[in-house]
C-alpha cells in the first residue's frame, strides 16, 4: 500500500523527491502517514478535497483486498 500511495502523489506534485510515507501497522489496521512539500500540498488535496478523498479510496480498496483496513493522513510541516 506504502508503494502504492507513492507512485500515485508522486504522479500529482511538482516535487516528487519530496514525498515521504511511513507506514505503521497495528494488527489489521494500517495508518499511512503523508508528507509533501509546502506548496504541493493544495494539489494532493484537491478542491473540496477530493483528490485526496479519490487517493484514500484506492488505499482502502487495496486494503481490502489484503484484508486489511487502511487511513491516509496528511501531515503538514
Amino acid at each position: 500500500m506504502k508503494e502504492l500511495l507513492e507512485y500515485i502523489v508522486k504522479g500529482l506534485v511538482d516535487h516528487p523527491d519530496e514525498v515521504e510515507v511511513h507506514e505503521i501497522e497495528n494488527g489489521n489496521r494500517v495508518t499511512l502517514e503523508l508528507t509533501v512539500a509546502g506548496d504541493d500540498v493544495g494539489r494532493v488535496i484537491g478542491r473540496r478535497g477530493r483528490v485526496i478523498n479519490a487517493v484514500r479510496s484506492l488505499v482502502q480498496v487495496k486494503a481490502s483486498r489484503l484484508g486489511k483496513t487502511a487511513e491516509v493522513e496528511l501531515l503538514e510541516e
